[in-house]
């Protein structure tokens, strides 16, 4: 996990053309690595603005084919839960990002993005302490989002 101390970060706003080299360059790429890695620091900006709580960030590229991050966090309540997702999904497409889907939102229990490469999780607490996905993946560490 890169801590704010050692790198300088953009403002999400700038975040556009690394999320559309994600969305169109081949897996394995070294351009595909770094629009992926300013993704994923964003999303943690993002989880953290919208106050969502216990965010954890789990390296899975040499564990799954599905993406290479998995991102947990905890929403106080469902509306709290809902508006997360809801906020992630919406800066997700303002950075230019297409084919982002979303599954949970009926109930808000426990809501998914799925970014591709990137797959953020947000859960109420007793659902996500049900569920524990972080010991399942193995997360070592709470993420720390970059400071603005």
């Amino acid at each position: 996990m890169t801590r704010a101390s050692e790198t300088t970060r953009k403002p999400a706003s700038q975040s556009t053309s690394a999320a559309k080299d994600t969305a169109k360059i081949s897996a394995g790429q070294p351009a595909l690595e770094t629009a992926v890695e300013q993704m994923h620091r964003d999303v943690l900006v993002w989880l953290d603005e919208a106050k969502a709580e216990e965010i954890v960030s789990i390296d899975i590229k040499e564990k799954s084919s599905i993406g290479d991050y998995m991102v947990v966090a905890t929403g106080r309540s469902d509306r709290h839960v809902g508006a997360i997702a809801d906020q992630v999904l919406q800066k997700l497409k303002e950075a230019g990002m297409t084919g982002v889907r979303i599954e949970g939102q009926q109930t808000c229990d426990w809501v998914v993005v799925d970014a591709g490469a990137i797959i953020v999780h947000v859960f109420r607490p007793e659902v996500r302490e049900f569920y524990n996905i972080e010991k399942m993946w193995q997360a070592e560490r709470p993420a720390e989002p970059t400071s603005h």
